[in-house]
C-alpha cells in the first residue's frame, strides 16, 4: 500500500497525541511516534495499533527540549520511513496545577518553557531542515492553546509557553513559506484527556470540567479526537493555503 507521505508525532502516548498518530495514519501517512522512556510500552502498542491499519511505523524515545536528541530523532525518521512530511510538535506538560507566579520557582517556570516552548522551536528547526532538504514541501504543526490566546491565571509558565509558540508559528511560517512549507498550531480549548485530569477524585480537576463545560456554548468539552481531525486537515495538501495560524478548537470558550 502506497503512503501518501511520512509524519512524526511527538508526545503521542497518550491523549491528543495518540489522537493524532492514529488519524494521520488512517489518512495514508506512515507515523513515526515519540514519548519519553517511562511510555515505551504504551508506544509499543501504538506502533501496533498504526501497523494493523496498513502503515509503517516505529518509536523513538527522546526528550524534545535536548537538541540532540530531537536531531537524532529527525535523522531516524528520515532514515527508516525515507524522508518527513509532516511534523507535529505535540509534546508539552502543563506544569503545577493552581501556582501562583509569586510561588512559582525558576526551576518550575524552565521546565514547563523548555518542554513546549525549545521543544517545539527545536522540532520546527530540524523539520524545516530536512523538509527544505528533501524540497518537497511540507507541513509543520505545533501545539499552542486557548491559554496561548487568554492568559490563564495560575498558570503562568504555561500560558506563556503557549504564546511563544503562537510567536514562533508565524515566524517560522514567514521563514518557511518560500519552500513550499506550511507552519501553523491548533489552540485547544478544554479537552478530554489525562492533561486535563489524571482520572482520580481531585476535586480541582472535576470544578475544571464543569467550569470548561459551562463555559462552552455547546456545553460540552472537546475530545482528543476532534484535534486530530484538525490536525488532519491541517496536514493535508488541501490545507496549502492557510499558514502562520493558530487555529482556536475550543467549543466557543474563547472567540479570535
Amino acid at each position: 500500500m502506497s503512503s501518501k507521505g511520512i509524519a512524526l508525532v511527538t508526545g503521542a502516548a497518550q491523549g491528543i497525541g495518540r489522537a493524532i498518530a492514529l488519524r494521520l495514519a488512517d489518512d495514508g501517512f506512515d507515523v513515526a511516534v515519540n514519548d519519553l522512556s517511562p511510555n515505551s510500552q504504551v508506544l509499543d502498542a501504538l506502533v501496533d495499533e498504526i501497523k494493523q491499519k496498513g502503515r509503517e511505523s516505529f518509536i523513538f524515545v527522546a526528550d524534545v527540549s535536548e537538541e540532540e536528541q530531537v536531531k537524532e530523532m529527525v535523522e531516524e525518521v528520515v532514515k527508516k520511513l525515507g524522508g518527513l512530511d509532516v511534523m507535529v510538535a505535540n509534546a508539552g506538560v502543563v506544569g503545577p496545577r493552581l501556582a501562583r507566579l509569586t510561588d512559582l520557582s525558576a526551576e518550575q517556570w524552565d521546565r514547563v518553557m523548555n518542554i513546549n516552548a525549545r521543544g517545539t522551536f527545536l522540532c520546527y528547526k530540524y523539520a524545516g531542515l530536512q523538509m527544505i532538504a528533501q524540497g518537497r514541501s511540507g507541513r509543520i504543526i505545533g501545539a499552542s492553546s486557548v491559554a496561548g490566546k487568554k492568559g490563564l491565571a495560575t498558570q503562568a509558565p504555561y500560558s506563556a509557553s503557549k504564546f511563544a509558540i503562537r510567536g514562533l508559528t508565524q515566524a517560522a511560517a514567514l521563514e518557511f513559506g518560500p519552500h513550499g512549507i506550511t507552519v501553523n498550531a491548533y489552540a485547544p480549548g478544554a479537552v478530554d484527556t489525562p492533561m486535563l485530569t489524571t482520572g482520580s477524585p481531585d476535586p480541582v480537576a472535576l470544578l475544571s470540567r464543569a467550569s470548561f463545560k459551562e463555559m462552552s456554548p455547546l456545553k460540552q468539552i472537546g475530545t482528543a479526537e476532534d484535534i486530530a481531525n484538525l490536525v488532519s486537515f491541517i496536514a493535508s495538501k488541501e490545507s496549502q493555503f492557510i499558514t502562520g495560524q493558530s487555529i482556536s478548537i475550543n467549543g466557543g470558550l474563547f472567540f479570535d
